[in-house]
Formats: structure tokens, sequence, C-alpha cells
């Protein structure tokens, strides 16, 4: 009978150790949103993002509340950026022309709000939000 037992035991943690593997290997789902570059344009400041829809389904519109800190941690202004459809799993440049606003006096980036997430889940871009700058300026979700 404790040969049995050994070899039922054996094989229970065999299982459990299969399970965790698989769980580790899932990759976690997310919305991935970088702050790629700031550079100086005409009207004011040209913002590069790079966004990465790891999500259970495709974005077929989504738009992000951004607030941008000035020199003293103050927020200079909040406006709404439309980064149209992110398909799944395909990465995505999206470019907008800030203006008014000299990249030299943008010292953070915050994300405050999804108003707009067409068709994940109720919740899910926000709540799947990493983000990540490539840059000095801090990009936060």
């Amino acid at each position: 009978m404790t040969g049995r037992f050994a070899a039922f035991a054996a094989g229970l943690v065999m299982t459990i150790a299969s399970v965790a593997q698989a769980q580790e290997a899932a990759p976690a789902a997310s919305l991935d949103v970088e702050l790629n570059a700031l550079a100086p344009s005409q009207k004011g400041c040209m913002m590069t993002f790079v966004a990465l829809n790891k999500l259970p389904a495709a974005i077929n519109k989504v738009s992000f509340e951004l607030a941008f800190f000035n020199d003293k941690n103050a927020v200079d202004r909040i406006t709404v950026l439309d980064f149209r459809d992110l398909p799944q799993g395909k990465k995505r440049v999206r470019q907008f022309d800030m203006p008014n606003v000299k990249c030299e006096s943008v010292t953070r980036i915050l994300i405050n709000d999804t108003p707009v997430c067409d068709g994940p889940a109720a919740g899910e871009c926000m709540k799947g939000l990493v983000t990540r700058s490539q840059i000095s300026v801090p990009f936060e979700g």
C-alpha cells in the first residue's frame, strides 16, 4: 500500500506542477501603451505612442484621457486622445500633435481614464492597462 500511495503522491505533484507551469506560460491579458517620443513641432509638441493590445478581444475604438504635468508637478492640461482601433496582438503607432504645448515643459503624463473602450468587456481597457516610457518623461496609468 505504501508503494501505491507514493506513486499516487508523485503523480499528484507532477499534475500540480504541470498546471502551475501552464498558468505561468499563459500571457497576462493587457493593453500596453508606451510613450515613445516627444518632439517639438510647429504647433507645439508631437507625441508618439506605441500600443499593443494583448486583451482577449480586438478594440474597435479606444480613447485615453491624459493629464499632462508641468515642472511644478501641477496638472497643466487634460485632454482626450483617440487611439482608434487596436487589433488584438498587433502593435500600432499613434502620433498626436499637441498645440501650444512645449515638450520641455511636460514632466509627467498620466492616463487618467479610458472614456471609450469599444470591443472588450466593460472596464477591461483600464483594468489591463500597462504603461511604460522610452524617454525620461514618466508615463503612468
